[in-house]
């Protein structure tokens, strides 16, 4: 729990990012949706667009009832292009260390808290299809975690 045993205030709008978009952000975005839906605006993106969802992220969000196939994979330069402005939201979450320089770089001018939450990238872990999922289960819940020890239990 945050602040000495309370849960932080779910802000109007975040936005996560990680670097491609293609799996911790599209998870943490579902995720939250399910988690807290319409009480705050959520999106996100990637450094770069250059992955389409990856089908372990589909597979493992599924499992907890989280659609993910729909995603489509964005970046910040294509986010700003289509009218999302990054000044508009209150929380920025950035999912590796690349995202953070980005969106750090990015919001420099702005009143946006930028936070780093180190979500393990499972992209490449295991050799077997239960190995990789197994990866991926663990980025899914680490997501759950840390998002349900910052803004409390489900509201949904």
């Amino acid at each position: 729990m945050a602040d000495g045993g309370k849960y932080q205030t779910l802000p109007q709008s975040v936005l996560f990012c990680c670097d491609h978009n293609a799996v911790r952000s599209p998870m943490a975005e579902g995720i939250m949706k399910k988690l807290y839906g319409t009480e705050c605006y959520i999106q996100s993106v990637g450094v770069k667009n250059d992955l389409e969802i990856d089908g372990f992220a589909i597979a493992v969000c599924a499992e907890i009832g989280v659609e993910l196939s729909r995603h489509r994979s964005r970046s910040f330069d294509e986010m700003e292009e289509w009218g999302d402005d990054l000044s508009s939201f209150d929380l920025v979450l950035a999912l590796s260390p690349a995202s953070q320089r980005r969106a750090l770089d990015l919001t420099q001018f702005y009143h946006i808290d930028v936070e780093y939450w180190p979500i393990l990238d499972p992209t490449g872990l295991g050799d077997a299809r239960e190995a990789r999922l197994t990866a991926y289960r663990e980025a899914r819940d680490q997501i759950i975690k840390r998002l349900t020890d910052r803004f409390g239990p489900a509201k949904t």
